[in-house]
């Protein structure tokens, strides 16, 4: 975790996981470095939060596989859920709910699977496609640490690879222009 600049009340905290995502943000927003994964995620947000004032909003900007072939681009995600969790089976055992999908938008867009799992198998790829149109491995704990928090949170996401054979080697040669996209993007919405 690495907190970049200074959270203030009347500015939004952009959330990256690694600093190759975050290279052409600029220094005019706090920028907040979690680490790859959910715990990472979740345990760098929280920290912040608990440390620092409270940003106006949490917006974060990543990169993310196409479950399905055509995604491309730039997209601010409408909802969010888990994929490495069995929500069904802890109902069955505890008659609780964990892991629900969040709601972080109400403007239409895509749905983002977040798990501690980097898709590259065309069989998880198959079995995530019937429930979402992205996957990433971040935007689950973000949310829910910021709504949680009581802070507004975004999550927007740059198709980087096709989560399928070779994702890998796709992520690596396109981060950075990914990383281009997401600056592009900030920039655009005045941040």
């Amino acid at each position: 975790m690495r907190l970049l600049g200074t959270i203030s009340a009347d500015r939004p905290l952009l959330v990256v996981a690694v600093k190759e995502e975050a290279v052409y943000l600029g220094d005019g927003l706090p920028v907040l470095l979690t680490g790859i994964g959910k715990i990472n995620a979740a345990s760098a947000v929280a920290t912040v939060l608990a440390r620092a004032e409270r940003p106006s909003e949490i917006v974060n900007l990543g990169t993310a596989g196409a479950l399905r072939p055509g995604w491309a681009g730039t997209h601010q995600v409408a909802e969010v859920l888990q994929h490495d969790i069995d929500t069904p089976g802890l109902y069955a055992l505890t008659g609780r709910t964990y892991g629900a999908p969040i709601s972080v938008s109400d403007v239409a867009g895509p749905v983002l699977a977040t798990g501690d799992l980097f898709v590259s198998d065309p069989e998880a790829r198959e079995r995530l496609a019937l429930t979402a149109d992205l996957v990433d491995m971040e935007g689950y704990a973000v949310a829910t640490v910021a709504q949680r928090a009581g802070v507004p949170v975004r999550l927007v996401k740059h198709v980087s690879d096709e989560a399928g054979a070779g994702a890998d080697r796709t992520w690596r040669a396109s981060v950075d222009d990914c990383a281009r996209h997401l600056a592009d993007w900030a920039r655009s919405h005045g941040l």
